[in-house]
């Protein structure tokens, strides 16, 4: 039979147990788990042209109704894009080489679940149209775990106008780094106090650098940030 101190031994060491899963191991887990955001779990890391090419990769995400997401951008001082058409195609044009602003330029489009983007906004820097920030969104089909409408974006820097390296088009080129475009951006907003919750969902990108559909470089930490809207 086991003796007395062998079952105090075994009782101990059971009860060291219970105490590392119930209180270091499972607590661990759920953070992790709530801050995965299985919403997400489905969603592609890069978008896609018109042609089927990749696109600008996704970086950002808010979870709040469009309302929200409008109002959040214009308090921090982002423009919606207009539409593109002929009239917008040679406004942008003609203010990138006569070095004229034009706050809401048009955005090209991107396509994500089958889809052009469902908003853009951007951020002028200087004057003129060839340097810019900018973000594109998506509605997931998935809810927030708050119930929230749930987008995700894709933000980058134009550099510079030029011809595209696939097409030989005109178009913006982007900086590489996207990850401080999606700082800039979350950085933004955060600073008008409408942001309940910034959550870093880590390791979204599995593919952290390739190239766009403009054939221009990004790199990215695999990092997707995640802004909740407060209501």
């Amino acid at each position: 039979m086991m003796s007395y101190r062998n079952l105090l031994t075994l009782a101990i060491a059971a009860l060291v147990v219970w105490a590392a899963v119930a209180y270091l191991l499972m607590p661990a887990w759920w953070e992790r788990y709530t801050r995965r955001h299985p919403a997400l779990d489905d969603v592609p890391g890069i978008t896609q042209t018109g042609s089927g090419i990749p696109g600008d990769p996704l970086n950002v995400a808010l979870a709040g109704t469009e309302q929200q997401v409008q109002a959040i951008f214009t308090a921090a001082k982002w423009n919606p894009a207009d539409p593109l058409s002929l009239k917008s195609d040679v406004e942008i044009a003609a203010g990138a080489v006569l070095d004229r602003p034009y706050a809401d330029a048009p955005v090209s489009n991107l396509y994500l679940f089958g889809r052009k983007e469902d908003l853009a906004f951007e951020q002028a820097v200087g004057s003129s149209p060839r340097e810019r920030h900018h973000v594109r969104f998506w509605r997931t089909p998935k809810a927030h775990a708050s119930g929230a409408p749930l987008w995700i974006g894709s933000a980058s820097f134009d550099r510079s106008v030029g011809l595209s390296y696939t097409t030989g088009q005109i178009t913006h080129h982007i900086a590489a780094d996207i990850d401080a475009e999606r700082n800039h951006v979350i950085a933004s907003l955060n600073a008008t106090g409408k942001l309940a919750d910034i959550v870093p969902v880590e390791d979204f990108h599995a593919v952290r650098e390739g190239r766009n559909g403009g054939g221009d470089t990004w790199h990215t930490d695999g990092t997707l940030v995640l802004g909740v809207i407060s209501d």
